[in-house]
C-alpha cells in the first residue's frame, strides 16, 4: 500500500477502510499468511428474507415466555429458534429486517444526552435518573424500555420491549396487555442482574399492588417511570 492511502484502497476494492487497515498491519506483522481471508456475503444456506413458515414460527415465538433468565427475545436467540425444522437458517440480521417490516424495532432513547437540555426531560434526568445512574456505573446495569400497542400485519400486538448495553433489544408480544404477573417476569430477570435500573414508559406500574409489593422486596432495583407527558423523541 505504499503511497496509496485506506481510504483509496478501500474504494477500489470494496472493502471497509477498518478492514483494509486490518488487513495491512496483519501483511506487516506476518505477511500474506498472517491476513485472514473470508468468503464474502452469507454462508450457504443462510437467509435474511423471512419466508411465512418462518414468519410463523417468529410470531409465535415471540408471544411465549423467553428463555429463562431473559427478559424478552433477542434477534440471535429467535434466528435460532425460528430456523428449526426449516430447510434454511434464518440470519440474526433477517430477524432484526422482519422486526423493521412489522413495526417492531425500537430504539433506545439517548438519556445522557438529555443532561444537558434546559427543557422538562432534561431536568427529569438530572433529578431522577442521574442520582440513581450514579449507583450503577457500569453499562449492564442501565436498561430502558416499556410496553406499547403496535399494529402490525393486520393485527393489534402489545409489546414489552426492552434495551440493554449497547442498545441491545429484547422483546416479548401479548395479544392482550400484559399483565401484573408478566412485568414481574420481565422485571425478575432484570432483578437478577442486580443492582440494576429500569427506565419504563407506557404504563402506570404505581396503579398495580402487586407489581409494587413486588418492588418493596428489591432494594438492588430500581423502576423509573417515564411520566406521561415528558417528549421521548
Amino acid at each position: 500500500m505504499d503511497g496509496v492511502t485506506v481510504a483509496e484502497t478501500a474504494r477500489k476494492t470494496g472493502l471497509s477502510a477498518p478492514t483494509v487497515s486490518a488487513a495491512w498491519k496483519a501483511f506487516r506483522e506476518g505477511g500474506w499468511a498472517a491476513v485472514p481471508v473470508r468468503e464474502r456475503g452469507r454462508h450457504k444456506g443462510q437467509a435474511t428474507s423471512v419466508t411465512l413458515p418462518v414468519q410463523q414460527a417468529l410470531w409465535h415465538l415471540v408471544h411465549q415466555l423467553p428463555t429463562e433468565g431473559a427478559p424478552g427475545w433477542t434477534s440471535a436467540v429467535l434466528a435460532e429458534k425460528a430456523s428449526d425444522g426449516q430447510d434454511v437458517a434464518l440470519t440474526q440480521r433477517g430477524v432484526e429486517h422482519w422486526w423493521q417490516e412489522q413495526g417492531l424495532k425500537t430504539q433506545p432513547w439517548p438519556l445522557e444526552e438529555w443532561a444537558g437540555e434546559r427543557s422538562p426531560r432534561g431536568r427529569w434526568y438530572r433529578q431522577i435518573i442521574q442520582p440513581v445512574w450514579r449507583r450503577l456505573p457500569r453499562a449492564s446495569q442501565r436498561w430502558q424500555g416499556g410496553v406499547r400497542c403496535v399494529f402490525s400485519s393486520q393485527r393489534k400486538v402489545y409489546q414489552l420491549y426492552f434495551h440493554g448495553p449497547r442498545g441491545r433489544l429484547w422483546m416479548r408480544c401479548f395479544t392482550r396487555p400484559p399483565l401484573a404477573s408478566d412485568y414481574i417476569a420481565a422485571f425478575e430477570a432484570l432483578a437478577g442482574r442486580a443492582p440494576a435500573g429500569f427506565v419504563f414508559h407506557g404504563a402506570d406500574m404505581a396503579a398495580s399492588p402487586e407489581i409494587q409489593a413486588w418492588l418493596a422486596r428489591q432494594p438492588a432495583f430500581w423502576l423509573l417511570s417515564v411520566p406521561p407527558n415528558l417528549a421521548t423523541v
